[in-house]
C-alpha cells in the first residue's frame, strides 16, 4: 500500500523533494502559502492538491513540513494538529531553530504524534536527482520509520541524536560552508589585485589544499559567471549563521569567527535587499575591496587601479 505523504512547502527545495515521493510510490498531497502552486504541482507532477494544511494532513501517516523558517512550522503545526491522527510522523526538513522544534515535539508527544527533525543539504540540483544529504535527529525508531520516505530524497541519511540535532547540524555544515566562501571570495580578491587571474586561481585551489564546496561548484559557476543563481538566498544563509551562533552560545562556546561571519552575511543582506542569491555575498566583498571579480576566460577585465 503506498505511503500517504502530506507535503508543507513545495518551495524551491520542496518541489523537486515532493516529486521524488510521488516518483516513488507515494500518494503525496501538497500545500504551499503561494496560491495556486500545490494546484501546478498536482498538475505537473501527481499527486493531490490541498487548500491549507490541515487538510493536507487529513489521514497522512506522513507531514513533511520545508519552511523557511521555525515561526512558520510552528504555526503550521499548530493548524494542522486537529487533523493529525495518533500514530502520524511529522518530518520536519526545514532549516530551523532546535529549541523551538523540541518544543513543538513536546506538544504533539500528547497527542501521539512523533516527530523527526531532517534537515538537507545540497541544493536544488541535488534535491531533484534524489542525492541530497540528510541530517536526522529524533529517536532512532522514529528516523528508522522515516528512512524509507527519505531514501527517495537523499542518498546520505545521518541519524546525529535526539529532536533538534539535526538541525544544528545543518546550522553548523552552513557556517562551514559560508566561512570558505567568504575567505575564498577573499583570496581571488586579493589575487586579482596582484595580477593574478582569479578563474586560473579556483582551478589552482581546487588542485591544492584550499579547495572546498564554492571554489569547485559556485565561484566559476556563479560568482565569475555573474549569474548568482543558485537558488539558495542570502536571507537564508544569514538565518542559518544566526541559528549556529544560537547553538554555541547555548553551549556557552566562544565563536569569534562564527560571529564575524554572520555578521558579514548579515551586512550583505542589509546592503544588497531583500531576495539576492547566496552567492551574491561575492559582490558585498567586491564593494568592500572596491574591485569586481573578473573571469579572463569570458571576455572579463577586473577594473583598472
Amino acid at each position: 500500500m503506498a505511503q500517504r505523504v502530506a507535503f508543507i512547502g513545495l518551495g524551491n527545495m520542496g518541489w523537486p523533494m515532493a516529486a521524488r515521493l510521488v516518483g516513488g510510490g507515494c500518494e503525496v498531497t501538497g500545500c504551499d502559502a503561494v496560491e495556486g502552486r500545490a494546484e501546478a504541482f498536482a498538475r505537473e507532477v501527481g499527486g493531490t492538491a490541498a487548500a491549507d494544511a490541515d487538510a493536507a494532513a487529513r489521514g497522512a501517516e506522513f507531514i513533511v513540513t520545508m519552511l523557511p523558517n521555525s515561526a512558520l512550522v510552528e504555526s503550521v503545526v499548530a493548524a494542522m494538529r486537529p487533523s493529525l491522527g495518533a500514530g502520524a510522523l511529522l518530518i520536519e526538513m526545514s532549516s530551523g531553530i532546535p529549541g523551538v522544534t523540541r518544543r513543538i515535539a513536546a506538544g504533539l508527544e500528547a497527542a501521539k504524534v512523533a516527530m523527526i527533525d531532517a534537515p538537507v543539504s545540497g541544493g536544488v540540483a541535488r534535491a531533484k536527482t534524489g542525492d541530497l544529504s540528510i541530517m536526522t535527529g529524533g529517536s532512532a525508531d522514529d528516523c528508522a520509520r522515516a528512512e524509507t520516505l527519505l531514501r527517495l530524497m537523499g542518498t546520505t541519511i545521518t541519524h546525529v541524536g535526539d529532536i533538534g540535532a539535526g538541525q544544528a547540524m545543518k546550522a553548523l555544515n552552513n557556517l562551514v560552508s559560508a566561512g570558505g566562501f567568504l575567505i575564498g571570495v577573499e583570496a581571488l580578491l586579493i589575487g586579482q589585485r596582484f595580477g593574478l587571474d582569479p578563474a586560473q586561481m579556483v582551478d589552482v585551489l581546487n588542485a591544492s589544499t584550499g579547495m572546498n564546496n564554492s571554489t569547485q561548484k559556485k565561484f566559476r559557476q556563479f560568482v565569475l559567471s555573474r549569474k548568482f543563481n543558485s537558488d539558495f538566498s542570502l536571507d537564508l544563509m544569514a538565518k542559518d549563521l544566526s541559528i549556529a551562533l544560537e547553538v554555541g552560545r547555548d553551549g556557552g562556546i566562544a565563536t569569534p569567527f562564527a560571529a564575524l561571519c554572520r555578521e558579514m552575511w548579515a551586512s550583505a543582506g542589509a546592503a544588497l535587499g531583500k531576495g539576492q542569491d547566496h552567492t551574491a555575498m561575492a559582490r558585498f566583498s567586491e564593494l568592500l575591496a572596491g574591485g569586481m571579480l573578473a573571469d579572463a576566460e569570458m571576455g572579463d577585465k577586473p577594473p583598472e587601479g
